[in-house]
């Protein structure tokens, strides 16, 4: 202020002064709506806070991409990223509102939300797939899914308690084949006659890497399970109380996966690698064309309706065949577990490859 003061007492002695004066009074209210103007847009930035369900990876890439090259900020976001792992579980942290949405796995988790009364819904699929594959080795005749009911098969608990109760009641496979997965390959390639659980992103990778095997990929999805998966969640509570917010973000990282899968995704690799250091840039790799080879993030509706498309058929097929399988109560209203509210609007469709 004194800078004004100063001019203003030499403006009074002549012109030139006074022009002085008024070039520098404009420039300082200049300066002050550049500088109000900034802050405002800088406070126009909802912060919010994402939370995956595994450790950074090619699987969340469109998440990434969007933080990197600014798709959240132009929808007036700024997102933080809080990845999951072994050691996290940030599933418990969005009811309480630590995290503001959350990246489930597939709808049973949706589901059993319902059951319990946790007032949280699905509001988009980034997966039309579930990425679940059943392995085996090539040459030995397995070659097709009806042979895999001929072996032995390593399942984990959490498998065995879902998608393999699927298996039994929609293609008679017996609880007999099962012989527990450790996440350890080594016995799947010891021996031959042996089949494995895997995710089609990660799995197939090692074990191609160890051995130089490619194996038979059975991708579950393509034989009817079909649930979507590596879902968009959040809280009713931010649904109902902020709506724009919700499809901002959902519009933001639909862009985002069209970005990552089609577009330049070296700056969003980056971020992924500093999140999971041991990752390397050949899973990376080996992770997108996958996505893209088994149609995992782009098919089906998204066709027509853009990335992260649901619709109540899906649903209601899902959830009558896991109450068949008896992996969820016939009386859990599945329908409290997702809304529609936020997807089928075509969002990114300019962004896909013609």
């Amino acid at each position: 202020m004194q800078l004004v003061r100063d001019d203003y007492n030499a403006a009074v002695t002549g012109g030139t002064a006074i022009r002085t004066l008024k070039r520098t009074a404009a420039s300082i209210i200049a300066a002050g709506v550049m500088a109000l103007t900034g802050a405002t847009a800088a406070n126009a930035l909802d912060e919010v806070t994402f939370g995956t369900n595994w450790v950074a990876q090619a699987e969340h890439g469109g998440f990434y991409q969007s933080v990197a090259d600014g798709t959240y900020e132009k929808h007036g976001l700024k997102v933080t990223i809080l990845p999951g792992g072994p050691q996290a579980n940030n599933r418990l942290l969005l009811p309480t509102g630590k995290v503001d949405f959350l990246m489930g796995g597939n709808m049973l988790q949706a589901f059993s939300a319902v059951e319990q009364g946790i007032p949280t819904k699905a509001i988009a699929a980034v997966f039309q797939k579930e990425p679940q594959v059943i392995m085996t080795h090539p040459g030995q005749g397995l070659d097709s899914f009806e042979s895999l009911k001929d072996i032995k098969l390593l399942i984990g608990q959490g498998g065995l308690n879902s998608f393999y109760q699927w298996m039994i009641t929609e293609y008679g496979f017996s609880e007999d084949q099962v012989r527990p997965y450790t996440y350890n390959s080594a016995p799947f390639l010891a021996d031959k006659r042996l089949g494995q659980q895997g995710y089609l992103t990660s799995e197939p990778y090692g074990i191609e890497r160890e051995s130089g095997i490619k194996p038979n990929i059975f991708l579950l999805a393509d034989y009817g399970f079909d649930t979507y998966s590596t879902t968009i969640e959040t809280t009713n509570e931010l649904i109902e109380g902020n709506p724009d917010l919700v499809q901002r973000f959902v519009d933001a990282s639909i862009e985002g996966w069209y970005n990552y899968l089609y577009g330049d995704n070296s700056a969003a690799n980056t971020l992924i690698k500093t999140d999971n250091p041991e990752i390397t840039d050949e899973q990376i790799a080996f992770s997108i064309a996958k996505m893209k080879e088994y149609g995992i993030v782009d098919s089906g509706d998204t066709e027509s309706l853009g990335i992260g498309a649901m619709n109540d058929a899906r649903m209601t097929s899902f959830f009558n065949k896991m109450v068949k399988a008896k992996v969820v109560g016939g009386d859990v209203d599945y329908k409290k577990s997702y809304t529609l509210e936020f997807v089928n609007k075509k969002v990114g469709l300019d962004l896909r490859p013609k």
